[in-house]
């Protein structure tokens, strides 16, 4: 049973106030919302329960014996050289380096690349605690010029600066109320398009990434070097459509700048262009316009996904999904915006998941099959086959290169490779591929472990593909420890990455390690991504489920000593599976999650979201979210099964104060509604497993958070895991 508890002692859970006249009736359902005032992260009531939350958490992680262990472990083991695929720009190379335990990665460049590398940007001289992180960065045609965007405590906003490359000089140019938005130089290197949001109202903000207000009405400007940010051009907008998402990028050749829009999440967008040369005296004399962009509107419907590749002049290569669920390349010409043709046809089994234009009449592409990369050389006029590039089992990660470079770098991983950097010389007959650098972990020995694939049949016959790690000596008797991990949904793909982390616990808590690939990811494709959204998000759970199932009936571990784990959408995946089905699990990690699937909509960019999970405000789509939403579904197991002595398994929900992504009000209104419904509510409650939550300061989504914080979080959440598993320190 996943319900005998491992922890001994009774926990005194803090009393939260309930707000019983909070009902809000959405399509004739009355449905209370008693701790509505969480919502609220400036409060001091709310403050309040944070801090009696952090410290009921740090007691029960004092007696986590294994946590001094795991911390020390994972530092000696995350001490450990990481590099960056190189990219070039005008006659220099860049990329990033962390010596091992540097809270943030070092931007580095040199003049060739045997040439002598110096610090260009070092992002841990901007904060002493190491908070401050890069978050994007973009080099001028010329490499003359360095735009940069910092993000503070891991929230999306972000602040972008000008650094003079030559002389290390940083320009006066500051960029506020930044927010998912690239920066694509001009070729004249005179300045560059970005996208923001309009800065809030005087006083409505009063530390960045802690507001819950939605993000509307997103603009593009063009900055010009050298000028305020009050002189920008304002591009484009589109206050008729305020939750549209705008990125505008400048081609290859520098003759046009696409206008890339989206709505919500979905791989769909519209796709506009400008020829920049039709501008009489260039961007200056936009500037008295007081105009828009007269963009012209190549797609103009949200129906399927375009992703510029290359283009020769009028002609242009795009990635699309457009009657192609596997994805394909395809091919227009400007002049003829109705006359579509096949480059690269879809593939019946494998997904094309990336496109690059090389070596001038190249493409580098990328394909998904069955969770594992395959990467090809093709020709770029006729999509034809030219090269398999030989790679392991894994993921490539970046493919650095542009149309004008002969040679690639590309980076590669798996679940027991630390990581690789391939260079890839394309100037010869058959490519010639060698390492260019190899990350090493002094003390992981890659014999030890083994990882495998199988496929376990879902609740509705659907074969769902999962990775399994574990030591090669494992006896399959249902003793170990095992850490389920999945997130299924967006379209992402979970394909295998090394994690310093999971390989501690795999040797020295002697858990399996294992990732289920279950639908709404992108592992095969849009339909796998629509089988498991909107009406069909059930399906996630189902396969998950699934996933735990096989784990215990082919003996590698049993419902006690089984932990799931998931992050933002993986963590709605966690609340909901905790609630369907409590007897399976021993212990629960999620992180950051979507909770409260009435309300997400109306925080931040959760408007976005409605694409993948539906809206509240629509009496369809609702009946879908009530059903599974994590805050509106917790029961007491005990009830339900009255002849079986069920409960919750032990739950840790991970937010941040600075996660304006996933709002931290998710966590901390479920947090309070489990510990009222299973514990305080009752004289001698059955539910004795903790229920708690570990709330980090100064940290976001997860994006740009110091090593130092990686690592205490890893150590707390695992060493909970362990004890809650009772899972035993092997040295």
């Amino acid at each position: 049973m996943g319900s005998l508890s491992a922890f001994h002692q009774r926990i005194q859970y803090p009393n939260a106030r309930r707000d019983d006249s909070v009902i809000d009736d959405f399509h004739g359902v009355k449905i209370p919302d008693p701790y509505r005032w969480l919502e609220n992260p400036d409060a001091e009531e709310v403050q309040e329960f944070v801090q009696k939350q952090v410290h009921l958490t740090d007691s029960v992680l004092q007696t986590c014996d294994t946590r001094t262990k795991l911390a020390e472990k994972l530092t000696k083991l995350f001490d450990h050289p990481r590099y960056s695929a190189p990219f070039r720009r005008g006659n220099k190379y860049f990329y990033f380096h962390n010596t091992g335990l540097q809270p943030q990665s070092v931007l580095y460049v040199q003049d060739s690349l045997e040439g002598e590398a110096e610090v260009l940007l070092d992002p841990n001289a901007l904060s002493e605690d190491g908070t401050v992180s890069l978050s994007r960065c973009s080099v001028s045609k010329d490499a003359k010029f360095l735009a940069y965007g910092l993000s503070s405590s891991g929230s999306d906003w972000v602040t972008i600066k000008v650094m003079r490359i030559q002389d290390k000089h940083v320009e006066p140019d500051t960029l506020s109320w930044v927010k998912f938005s690239s920066i694509s130089w001009t070729h004249d290197s005179k300045g560059f398009f970005y996208s923001r949001y309009p800065a809030p109202k005087d006083g409505e903000v009063v530390d960045a990434g802690t507001e819950t207000n939605a993000n509307l009405y997103h603009e593009v400007y063009y900055h010009f070097l050298g000028t305020d940010q009050s002189e920008d051009i304002l591009c484009w907008k589109d206050p008729e459509n305020p939750k549209y998402m705008f990125q505008a990028s400048v081609t290859d050749d520098g003759k046009y700048v696409l206008l890339h829009i989206e709505e919500g999440c979905d791989p769909v967008n519209k796709l506009y262009y400008f020829d920049l040369s039709e501008l009489p005296s260039g961007l200056e004399g936009f500037r008295n316009e007081n105009s828009l962009f007269p963009f012209v509107k190549l797609i103009d419907k949200f129906e399927a996904q375009y992703l510029a590749v290359a283009n020769d002049d009028t002609v242009f290569t795009f990635i699309t999904n457009e009657d192609a669920p596997k994805y394909k390349l395809v091919r227009v010409d400007l002049k003829e915006p109705n006359a579509w043709t096949d480059v690269i046809q879809e593939s019946e089994k494998d997904v094309l998941k990336s496109a690059f234009a090389v070596n001038g009449n190249q493409l580098i592409v990328s394909y998904l099959s069955d969770v594992k990369y395959v990467l090809q050389v093709r020709d770029l006029e006729t999509g034809s086959l030219q090269h398999q590039l030989p790679i392991d089992i894994g993921t490539v990660g970046e493919i650095s290169a542009r149309r004008e470079d002969s040679v690639v770098f590309i980076s590669f991983t798996s679940f027991l490779t630390p990581g690789i950097i391939y260079q890839c010389d394309l100037r010869t007959q058959i490519p010639d591929m060698k390492i260019f650098h190899e990350t090493v972990v002094s003390g992981f020995d890659r014999s030890e472990f083994h990882a495998n694939q199988v496929f376990v049949p879902s609740k509705d016959g659907t074969k769902i593909p999962m990775f399994i790690v574990a030591r090669k000596d494992i006896i399959l008797d249902g003793s170990h420890p095992c850490l389920l991990y999945g997130y299924g949904g967006f379209d992402i793909s979970l394909t295998p990455y090394f994690s310093v982390s999971r390989l501690v616990l795999a040797r020295h808590l002697g858990s399996v390690f294992c990732i289920a690939n279950i639908r709404g990811g992108g592992e095969y494709g849009e339909e796998w991504h629509k089988a498991g959204s909107l009406a069909k998000k059930q399906n996630c759970f189902d396969d998950f489920i699934s996933a735990a199932e096989y784990l215990v009936s082919a003996g590698y571990t049993q419902p006690r000593k089984l932990c799931i784990e998931g992050g933002s959408n993986g963590g709605l995946l966690v609340g909901a599976c905790i609630n369907q089905r409590p007897d399976l699990f021993g212990c629960a990690l999620a992180h950051v999650g979507v909770m409260d699937m009435l309300r997400f909509h109306k925080f931040t960019i959760g408007h976005a979201w409605t694409s993948e999970f539906g809206c509240s405000d629509k009496e369809e789509e609702f009946h879908w979210l009530i059903k599974y939403s994590p805050l509106h579904n917790v029961r007491r197991p005990w009830e339900q099964h009255p002849d079986r002595p069920i409960q919750y398994p032990s739950t840790m929900l991970l937010t941040a104060d600075h996660d304006d992504r996933v709002v931290p009000l998710h966590s901390l209104k479920l947090l309070a509604t489990m510990q009222y419904a299973l514990v305080t509510s009752l004289d001698k409650s059955p539910q004795t497993n903790p229920i708690i939550g570990r709330i980090e300061c100064k940290a976001g989504h997860g994006a740009g958070r110091p090593t130092q914080k990686l690592i205490d979080e890893a150590a707390d959440r695992y060493s909970f895991m362990a004890k809650m598993l009772d899972a035993y320190w092997i040295e």
